[in-house]
């Protein structure tokens, strides 16, 4: 099957209410114009670089997530570039994203990252901690808490439920407080070899790649 076969077979099986992000990272514009050509709205690129020299060349419209590693030097490409980021897992990067914000005259939205397996090798916050950050980034005027984001270890997908499930509640827990500046509408969780346990487990947004384009074919 081709990628836009692809794309169609994968939203007619999303319940609704539920999106499809398209994770594009190594995809050329021909490529994410198929996808989005096939009905996905959203992609979410890794990195800056190739983002940067993609975005360009694609002419249907879309909404751009960054799903990558945060790097201050890239904030204000980043800015430039992204409707959304969704990866900030500490107040220190969302202050100065939101100071760049402002120099830039954007507000951007945000999602929270979730280290839901406490892996200390990986980014994000802490599950302990999401309240308390998303309470501090909520006094931010140029950034806007969405919602929360989360890999999960690298398990198979079954054994990822305990990861989902405890985002979820974290989400539940701070929508049901109504905090001001905060509209938790989405929940970032699953890939292409997870996603049907991560909506099982509450997700609204799901980042899939490999089911879409193939295996990713790495450029020497």
């Amino acid at each position: 099957m081709g990628i836009g076969e692809n794309v169609r077979n994968i939203l007619s099986q999303l319940p609704k209410g539920v999106d499809l992000e398209i994770a594009a990272k190594s995809r050329e514009a021909h490529e994410i114009e198929e996808a989005i050509q096939a009905g996905a709205r959203i992609v979410g690129e890794n990195y800056v670089q190739e983002a940067e020299r993609v975005i360009p060349m694609v002419k249907s419209p879309a909404e751009w997530h960054f799903i990558g590693s945060v790097q201050e030097n890239k904030i204000n490409k980043m800015i430039r570039l992204f409707d959304m980021i969704e990866t900030i897992g500490s107040v220190e990067m969302a202050k100065i994203l939101d100071k760049k914000c402002q120099i830039a005259g954007k507000k951007m939205n945000i999602l929270i990252e979730v280290n839901s397996g406490r892996e200390p090798q990986k980014s994000g916050a802490m599950p302990e901690k999401i309240e308390e950050i998303v309470k501090e980034i909520s006094k931010l005027s140029n950034i806007k808490v969405m919602g929360l984001m989360t890999m999960g270890p690298a398990v198979e997908a079954e054994k990822l439920r305990p990861y989902f499930r405890l985002t979820k509640e974290l989400f539940d827990h701070i929508r049901d407080q109504n905090i001001e500046n905060v509209e938790m509408k989405i929940l970032s969780m699953g890939m292409s070899d997870s996603y049907i346990v991560a909506i099982e487990e509450g997700a609204n947004l799901v980042r899939i790649g490999t089911k879409i384009f193939g295996p990713r074919v790495y450029k020497r």
